[in-house]
């Protein structure tokens, strides 16, 4: 018989879910909080203690910093240099300009008109980073927004301190919808369903894939949105503009050997437009894209809607060693699906 536990709680605005097989749900849970605890404080633009309001507060200055944000920023910049800058961390101003400039839960959904005055965000060859002594100088003007490859570092941070302190078996991390693994997987695998919406019930009908090893994550337009005046906004900004992306996409869900890839690849495709399916297809990850219009188009493998697998423990989706120019897909993958609801 197969052991499998599950929690669910909020942290960083967001839902958590852990599903823990054969291994110790208590002590995995307690090694999630201490990972998110760090991660807020390191990196959240929503606390004034965070360490990356007060570098954001020092731009011109060379700037100490923990190991953790300096890992995060590295994995930010990498993720700039990799998507040709279509995912990029100075977009702090533009996320506050769009209205975006607190906890999501506090950004009233409708609120009275603003003036938009968009510009190309400064681009990450404005941050000076050195790992080696931790410490970063970013351009006068300019302040950092960690807010996507950041929520995939935390779930893979989240998804090896879980393992760790679960002891055996396996454990799948959700935050968010960013979905990390590691472990041995129950019997056929982790089931996730592909949801626009991460707090979506993971007993919803929808289309079901199955995971050994990895990460997926998935970026949406549909989600975080707000209304100011006549406008409607959301959270995925366009660096060319400063301005939420105007998308053929509405969401993009990839599958990668580490969340932090993952999450890359799906916001690059959002924002990439048509000329994602191309990007995708050199990169080797399996993806799958739905248009505004609904039409769904699958990529690198991913998989054809079949209702004929078995129902291993699931979770909603919207840490491998990465190569530092390329997103890492997952060796030897086995992506199934399953049109089932998860369980």
């Amino acid at each position: 018989m197969t052991d499998v536990r599950t929690a669910a709680w909020r942290a960083l605005g967001t839902g958590v879910r852990l599903v823990v097989h054969d291994g110790d749900v208590g002590a995995a849970r307690g090694a999630i909080e201490t990972v998110l605890d760090a991660v807020d404080r390191a990196y959240s633009r929503f606390r004034d203690d965070s360490e990356i309001v007060a570098l954001n507060a020092h731009a011109g200055d060379r700037v100490s910093i923990s190991p953790l944000l300096a890992e995060a920023i590295a994995a930010a910049l990498r993720a700039a240099r990799v998507t040709g800058g279509a995912v990029d961390p100075t977009v702090g101003r533009a996320m506050r300009a769009i209205g975006y400039d607190t906890d999501f839960s506090l950004v009233a959904s409708d609120g009275g008109p603003i003036e938009l005055r968009l510009e190309p965000i400064p681009g990450w060859a404005a941050i000076e980073l050195s790992v080696a002594r931790r410490e970063v100088r970013i351009r006068r003007g300019v302040e950092l927004d960690l807010g996507s490859t950041g929520k995939g570092l935390a779930a893979d941070l989240a998804a090896a301190a879980a393992y760790t302190a679960s002891g055996r078996g396996g454990v799948l991390v959700s935050l968010g919808g960013d979905i990390a693994v590691r472990g041995t997987p129950p019997p056929g695998g982790w089931r996730i369903l592909i949801a626009e919406d991460s707090e979506t019930a993971v007993d919803a009908d929808g289309e079901v894939v199955t995971i050994d090893t990895g990460a997926i994550a998935t970026s949406s337009t549909t989600v975080r949105r707000w209304r100011r005046g006549n406008r409607t906004l959301h959270h995925v900004v366009d660096p060319r503009t400063g301005g939420p992306v105007d998308s053929p996409w509405r969401t993009a869900s990839v599958v990668a050997a580490n969340c932090v890839d993952a999450n890359t690849a799906a916001t690059a495709a959002i924002v990439m437009g048509v000329d994602a399916v191309g990007w995708l297809e050199r990169t080797g990850l399996a993806a799958r894209l739905v248009a505004v219009d609904g039409t769904v188009i699958r990529i690198g493998g991913w998989p054809e809607p079949d209702a004929e697998q078995p129902e291993p423990p699931g979770v909603t989706g919207s840490k491998g060693g990465a190569a530092e120019d390329v997103l890492e897909a997952i060796g030897d993958r086995r992506l199934a699906s399953n049109g089932a609801p998860s369980t």
